[in-house]
């Protein structure tokens, strides 16, 4: 460990392994798409409240166009998740996850402005880098990690990410002070391969695993991976979620974690079949808000719209104009919300969003 390397701590990392609901952080904006201070605190705050174990921030959900020059909301967005996660004086673990992404010159400048923030780990993006070879996307890794801990992202092509080889995760596993892994291709053979790449690594049990797979949430954390390695048999799960998904009904999703952790302990009892579907209906709404349909061109509106459904935005505003609900999309939101009320936590919002906005206000 280099001494200006940070780590997580003993009991972070524990709770990393264990398992947690880990929030994409959207981003709150006014009619004149400029940041809205208070319902982004509002937004950090019902994360808190719901449970989560940490918050990724500056990443896809809060929208990559914070890092334009024109725009320059990076650092002023994470400032405002970090105070409030200080605020709130948790007496449990809580990760909070910085996105990083570009070239290496960006992503160190990235690294030093959350790392200055009190953020724990880095959730390292290799969206844009379509040039790199995987050696040079191993080393700009291996220049973050040492300076904060690392949670690598398998990012789906469709929008942005790119094929990975089995060597690449091999090798991306041996890197001291990669953490965990986001496993977000979108694509049962990819996935496998990172789960089996990490299991051969002499690291193996300092990574967690987490899913990004929006379209296969609930097998992804019922799923136990078994390997023949040289050492004998090798087993290692998905414990937890790192996603935009999250940043939704995130208290039910943080129960819906629980259910799954508690079943982990009942080896070998039968799963019931009604898992299965659950996972549909989970895999269906989200259909509904990350907007596959349009190959995902509405799914940070569509995310905006759940919230402002709850009183936890004023609008569905982002940055780019463009960027709003898909023909239909509207329409697909209101059919899972009246198909799949056991998925949505409006009540638990109604209970405290008063409470929140009250906080939320307070200079």
């Amino acid at each position: 460990m280099h001494k200006t390397q940070a780590s997580l701590t003993p009991e972070q990392a524990a709770a990393l392994h264990e398992g947690l609901v880990i929030p994409a952080h959207p981003l709150a904006l006014n009619e004149r798409r400029e940041l809205d201070e208070v319902y982004q605190r509002l937004l950090t705050k019902y994360y808190i409240a719901s449970g989560a174990g940490g918050i990724a921030v500056g990443v896809h959900s809060t929208q990559f166009e914070i890092r334009d020059p024109q725009v320059n909301l990076y650092e002023r967005v994470l400032r405002l998740a970090a105070e409030e996660t200080e605020q709130a004086r948790l007496k449990r673990p809580f990760i909070k996850v910085a996105g990083i992404c570009g070239d290496i010159e960006q992503a160190v400048e990235e690294a030093k402005i959350s790392k200055g923030l009190g953020y724990d780990a880095a959730l390292l993006s290799m969206g844009g880098l379509d040039g790199w070879s995987e050696k040079d996307l191993l080393r700009r890794t291996e220049r973050i990690a040492d300076m904060m801990p690392v949670i690598g992202f398998y990012l789906q092509p469709s929008v942005g990410g790119r094929m990975l080889s089995f060597a690449f995760w091999q090798a991306f596993a041996e890197i001291d002070n990669v953490v965990a892994i986001k496993i977000a291709p979108f694509n049962r053979y990819q996935t496998i391969d990172v789960v089996r790449a990490v299991c051969s690594s002499s690291r193996r049990d300092k990574i967690a695993l987490y899913t990004g797979n929006d379209d296969n949430i609930l097998i992804d954390l019922l799923t136990t991976y078994r390997f023949e390695m040289e050492e004998g048999t090798i087993e290692k799960q998905i414990v937890g979620g790192l996603l935009g998904h999250f940043a939704v009904w995130t208290h039910k999703a943080v129960q819906l974690l629980e259910e799954v952790k508690r079943l982990r302990k009942q080896e070998g009892s039968p799963l019931s079949p009604e898992w299965l579907t659950r996972n549909v209906e989970i895999t269906d709404a989200n259909a509904a808000l990350f907007d596959p349909a349009h190959q995902f061109a509405g799914c940070i509106p569509g995310i905006h719209e759940v919230l402002r459904r709850q009183g936890l935005m004023r609008g569905i505003w982002c940055l780019n104009p463009q960027e709003t609900l898909s023909k239909g999309q509207k329409e697909e939101i209101d059919r899972v919300y009246l198909q799949y009320p056991h998925l949505h936590d409006d009540d638990f919002v109604k209970q405290h969003l008063d409470e929140w906005l009250r906080l939320a206000s307070q200079p």
